[in-house]
């Protein structure tokens, strides 16, 4: 499927439901199948466990659409996921497209807390959530903790030993959506998923 663009919506929609949609007979082995596509810079998370894969769905023409969003705009990544689920849907026997949906916009808060623990365990400490205990939710984009900061509130806890005491060394780290950070403990580096 390399070479064959991904349609792109950009008109705002209301949040995808696809846990209805996983409901339906038509959609349950291709969801399952779905399933097992990995991020391709995070290899231990599914597309789905990171809220890039939305929702699946017939277009108008009856096709069926798989639905993605980028955690960013201009990720890279997101050639290769297209071409994932292209792969996926030929071996699957089905007439579809992937199509990459940029309203609402990607946020951390679609991460499952499976996808969390899972980025923990890989060495990336993941982000802190964007909703309050309360439930309000927080605007944020790609933010960061004060260096050296000791409020656990915002401080990034290294994923190697557990400590705060952290601080971040470049805004950028292995990927445009990770910072890098050290622990200043066990001295280890290591990325951190901005809050988005």
């Amino acid at each position: 499927m390399r070479g064959m663009p991904a349609m792109r919506d950009t008109s705002p929609s209301p949040q995808p439901s696809p846990a209805t949609r996983e409901r339906e007979p038509e959609f349950a082995l291709l969801w399952r199948a779905l399933d097992q596509l990995t991020d391709p810079e995070i290899p231990v998370v599914t597309l789905r466990e990171m809220g890039i894969l939305r929702d699946l769905r017939r277009g108008a023409d009856g096709q069926v659409e798989v639905v993605i969003t980028p955690t960013y705009s201009g990720c890279p990544a997101m050639d290769q996921i297209a071409d994932d689920i292209g792969a996926v849907l030929k071996s699957s026997g089905v007439e579809g497209r992937v199509v990459t949906q940029l309203s609402p916009a990607w946020t951390t808060d679609w991460m499952t807390p499976e996808a969390r623990e899972k980025l923990r365990a890989y060495g990336i400490a993941p982000p802190h959530a964007t909703t309050t205990a309360a439930g309000e939710a927080v605007v944020l984009f790609a933010t960061k903790s004060p260096a050296g900061s000791n409020d656990p509130e915002h401080a990034v806890a290294c994923p190697q030993c557990g400590s705060s005491n952290t601080t971040e060394t470049s805004h950028f780290g292995s990927t445009a959506c990770k910072a890098l950070y050290r622990c200043l403990d066990c001295m280890e580096p290591f990325d951190y998923f901005k809050r988005i």
